[in-house]
């Protein structure tokens, strides 16, 4: 929910309500946290993450962490960590949505394209690279 009176941003909320948190957890908790820092670009919603998860990890904090944040992602995906397990929803080669979830390495996409296609339809999608001149 962002600031009615426009006083800070998504961001800021997001972090001062992560503070207030992280000052009450205590060590073997679980925290979960859903598409934390996707109020902000990819680099910087990443380089967030990475610093809070980090600190909570060495705290003994357990971290279940929903992200669309490649980078964040294939950052811990990397370190191959015995503590760090990826999930992500299954898709066929067709890109078939079983909904199942299963193990898997990050991948550099959300799926959006599919779900605007889902709503607008094939037709009305135009490629990125495409860009109509207006006179």
């Amino acid at each position: 929910k962002e600031d009615p009176q426009l006083e800070s941003g998504k961001l800021d909320e997001e972090l001062k309500r992560l503070s207030r948190i992280v000052n009450d957890i205590q060590i073997n908790s679980l925290l979960l946290l859903n598409e934390s820092f996707s109020s902000t670009n990819e680099q910087e919603g990443s380089e967030i993450a990475i610093e809070v998860i980090d600190a909570l990890t060495e705290n003994n904090i357990e971290v279940f962490y929903v992200t669309h944040l490649y980078e964040f992602a294939k950052y811990y995906f990397e370190k191959k960590q015995n503590n760090t397990m990826f999930l992500r929803a299954e898709r066929k080669e067709d890109g078939k949505r079983t909904y199942r979830i299963l193990e898997g390495e990050p991948l550099p996409t959300g799926f959006a394209k599919d779900l605007y296609k889902s709503i607008f339809g094939d037709s009305s999608y135009k490629d990125s690279r495409q860009v109509t001149k207006v006179e």
